[in-house]
């Protein structure tokens, strides 16, 4: 089949942008004698994480316990559900224990180590759980320096039914850096962090094995891995344009984007109609804060090129995509006649991958589809 065959909306995978840009993730934190652990959440394909398992031990990290479900039932035990865990979800966590998954979830209180607990002892399991952690004011987690850290780490060594595993952070507001100096210095700032508080936690009698961290942006640029077990990221595998917005990666490295047919024009206002809308897209708009807003999504040509025209969708709605020079300047409709074929580089891979039920897989700019890599979505 030929990208002309496809039906669009389509999600297209370029595999060898792909490839490269695995391999130099896992070179550079292998040269600074790291552990790499693929965050699958943006995949949730088989055929994607086994690419980025080549050169790992083969643990990854999930969001959903569905995708636990689906990786595991595909040969890889070794689990981390990072994201907090909520009583409606320890029935299905049991399960995956049963079933021979090597789970690990997290906890930032010790309320929640404790409904953990009273639920694992009823069911006879066994819950390792890993502290969260905050570094970065982002989102959730405990602090670091907090006694909450000991109080979570005294739980969790001497409730029944749940242990300790180790520490996790995630320093999501690196995605609000810019450059190598900027998310370099934030990567140490989460290395010492989490190094800081595992060391907290054996300086008061608890084992803590795992010190986990993790972010493309950190990931990337980290220069130091001393005292860390393990590096967590996801969006390095595909990249994108908030990625390439605050220098993680080049525009030409992003290996996912949306094929498009061009379904209309407004001449008048220098729109090109397509049938790419939000539903295609996402309404994701991550680079909005940034240098460089690139609105819905930047267009390339159907070879996935970026036009020399500087277009973007400058919006959607639900089915149709209005795609614009960003300079606001008059478009030529004899250029892109209805059904030509155009491709959108996502703002945030998570997002617009979420939105389809495959990856149609291409090499570069040939126009031959060579692989259909089916991909899942729900909780």
């Amino acid at each position: 089949m030929r990208l002309t065959e496809l039906e669009t909306p389509a999600l297209v995978l370029d595999r060898s942008k792909l490839d490269g840009n695995l391999e130099q993730m896992s070179a550079h934190i292998r040269g600074l004698g790291g552990t790499l652990r693929p965050h699958v959440k943006t995949a949730k394909s088989i055929d994607v994480v086994r690419r980025a398992l080549r050169d790992t031990p083969g643990g990854i990290t999930v969001s959903t316990l569905k995708e636990a479900e689906y990786f595991l039932a595909h040969g890889i035990q070794d689990i981390t559900y990072a994201v907090g865990i909520a009583p409606a979800k320890f029935a299905h966590v049991f399960s995956l224990l049963r079933s021979g998954a090597r789970l690990k979830v997290i906890a930032d209180s010790v309320a929640a180590v404790e409904q953990l607990a009273q639920a694992a002892r009823a069911a006879g399991v066994r819950v390792p759980v890993l502290i969260e952690l905050d570094v970065d004011g982002h989102r959730s987690g405990v602090s670091p320096d907090s006694q909450l850290l000991l109080d979570l780490g005294q739980a969790l060594t001497t409730t029944t039914g749940v242990m300790l595993a180790g520490v996790l952070t995630h320093a999501g507001e690196s995605y609000n850096c810019n450059g190598a100096d900027a998310l370099a210095r934030f990567a140490e700032r989460e290395r010492a962090g989490a190094v800081g508080a595992a060391q907290r936690l054996r300086a008061a009698g608890h084992e803590c094995s795992i010190v986990s961290v993790g972010s493309t942006p950190t990931g990337t640029f980290t220069r130091d891995l001393s005292g860390v077990t393990e590096v967590r990221v996801g969006v390095y595998m595909f990249q994108d344009l908030v990625m390439a917005g605050i220098g993680v990666c080049g525009v030409e490295d992003i290996a996912l984007s949306v094929l498009v047919s061009v379904i209309g024009h407004q001449s008048e206002r220098g729109w090109i109609i397509t049938d790419g809308g939000w539903t295609a897209l996402s309404r994701d708009r991550g680079t909005q804060s940034q240098s460089v807003d690139q609105g819905y999504g930047l267009v390339c040509d159907v070879g996935g090129r970026v036009l020399a025209d500087d277009l973007i969708v400058r919006s959607t709605n639900q089915e149709h995509g209005i795609v614009a020079r960003r300079d606001a300047g008059p478009i030529d409709p004899q250029r892109f006649p209805v059904g030509t074929l155009l491709r959108v580089l996502p703002n945030h891979a998570c997002a617009t991958a979420s939105e389809h039920a495959c990856y149609h897989v291409v090499d570069g700019t040939a126009p031959e589809v060579v692989d259909r890599w089916e991909r899942f979505s729900g909780w």
